[in-house]
C-alpha cells in the first residue's frame, strides 16, 4: 500500500503560483500543483490561509479560488486542540506573538496529522529554529514532529 503525503499548503505558496514573475519558486509552486493533480500529494488548507488570500485583488482572489476547488482536498477549521499548540509555540519563543498566522498554521496542520507545512516564508515557518522548537513541542505534547518546507524541498522528497 502506497502512502500519501499530506501537505498543509500556506498563503505564500498560492501567492507565489500567480506571481507572473515565472521565476523558480512560481515554477515550483506550479509543478506542486501539478504533482498534487497527479495524486502525489493530498493537500490542505486552512480558514486563516482563505482569509488572508481574500486581501488580494478580485481577479487574483478567484483564481486562488479556483485553484483552491481543483486541487485542496479540506480546508481545516482551526480547533481548540490547535489553538494550544499555538500558545506552546508562542509561549516558548518559538514563533513570534506577532507572527499568529503562522502558529496557527504549523499547529492546525500538526493536530491534524499532516505531514508537511508547504510555505515560502523563510522568516518564521521555513526555518531551522521553528522545525527545532515546533517539533519538539509537538513530541512533548503528544504529536508527531511535521516538515516545514518550501515546495522545492518537498518536490525532491524522495518516498
Amino acid at each position: 500500500m502506497n502512502y500519501t503525503p499530506k501537505l498543509f499548503i500556506e498563503t505564500t505558496v498560492f501567492n507565489f503560483y500567480f506571481e507572473g514573475k515565472q521565476g523558480k519558486k512560481q515554477r515550483d509552486a506550479i509543478k506542486l500543483f501539478e504533482e498534487i493533480a497527479n495524486g502525489k500529494y493530498e493537500a490542505y488548507t486552512s480558514n486563516e490561509v482563505i482569509g488572508e488570500l481574500i486581501k488580494a485583488s478580485g481577479k487574483k482572489f478567484e483564481k486562488m479560488q479556483t485553484l483552491i476547488k481543483k486541487h485542496i482536498k479540506k480546508v481545516i477549521k482551526t480547533s481548540t486542540e490547535a489553538e494550544i499548540l499555538v500558545n506552546k509555540y508562542i509561549t516558548r519563543g518559538i514563533i513570534p506573538e506577532k507572527c499568529l498566522e503562522d502558529a496557527i498554521y504549523i499547529a492546525t496542520a500538526t493536530v491534524n496529522n499532516l505531514d508537511f507545512v508547504i510555505s515560502y516564508n523563510l522568516g518564521h515557518i521555513v526555518k531551522t529554529k521553528t522545525m527545532i522548537g515546533s517539533g519538539l513541542a509537538n513530541l512533548r505534547e503528544g504529536y508527531r514532529q511535521i516538515g516545514l518546507s518550501t515546495p522545492t524541498e518537498v518536490l525532491e522528497y524522495d518516498r
